[in-house]
């Protein structure tokens, strides 16, 4: 081998060696690439909760409108209201 030929391989191995850094770091490459699969698998995930959360509030809604006990349930718990024939009682301490 002479030195010609020794140069010009040491240049082509090096040429190789900074495309493969170049593909695993550079911009688009395999790092980025990762980094948007952990990014997606993140974004799937909050859409599946968000998708969970709708469909409980569609349920509830549901309920609101066709569930005459549902409703009495919550105006009981949330609003303090009694029926027609119903009396409060209050004890002395």
């Amino acid at each position: 081998m002479n030195t010609k030929h020794s140069i010009l391989m040491a240049l082509s191995i090096l040429l190789i060696f900074s495309m493969v850094l170049l593909v695993i770091f550079g911009r688009k490459g395999l790092a980025d690439l990762k980094l948007l699969h952990r990014e997606r698998a993140s974004l799937v995930e909050k859409n599946m909760a968000v998708s969970r959360k709708n469909l409980a509030l569609y349920r509830e809604m549901d309920r609101m409108n066709n569930d005459l006990k549902y409703i009495e349930d919550i105006a009981r718990r949330e609003l303090g209201m009694i029926g027609k024939e119903e009396y409060i009682i209050k004890l002395a301490k």
